[in-house]
């Protein structure tokens, strides 16, 4: 795959990566740091990727892989609050948005791809290196906990 190739792969995926992004950082301006320094290193070893068909997954996996080396870096979880500049098109609802961030990091994560980066259960998990049914069960464990979550906000 040459430069102009990987360019052109790379801005079709540019939504569903910002979405991801986005979920894991919590603001805007750390999305966009995060995804500019996913695209760079998979610019720099996208020759190395031997399967072309696994492009979409290696660079969703590539962005969290750099999302989460950015919150270990900054030793700690970014609050939802402190992030105002989070679009409204990201969750339905702030109530939503504070859920989200309450579940375990590998729920949150199969929530993020599923459901705001569109990733199929397959494609879900070849990113997160899991089997499909360990995939489809952390989603309903996950659906479940918001569930509660959102429930309770609503009896407050």
């Amino acid at each position: 795959m040459t430069n102009e190739e990987y360019a052109l792969r790379v801005e079709g995926l540019r939504t569903r990566l910002y979405k991801t992004a986005i979920l894991l950082m919590g603001s805007h301006s750390q999305a966009m740091d995060v995804l500019d320094e996913a695209v760079y290193k998979g610019l720099c070893s996208h020759r190395k990727l031997r399967d072309p068909s696994l492009f979409d997954t290696w660079m969703t996996r590539i962005v969290m892989n750099e999302c989460y080396n950015e919150l270990r870096r900054q030793k700690r979880l970014v609050p939802i609050e402190e992030a105002p500049e989070a679009s409204a098109e990201e969750f339905d609802s702030l109530p939503l948005r504070e859920a989200l961030q309450k579940l375990p990091r590998d729920l949150k994560d199969v929530i993020t791809l599923r459901f705001f980066s569109e990733l199929t259960v397959a494609q879900t998990a070849e990113v997160l290196h899991l089997p499909q049914g360990t995939v489809a069960s952390q989603q309903r464990r996950a659906l479940k906990l918001l569930r509660l979550e959102l429930g309770e906000e609503e009896n407050q």
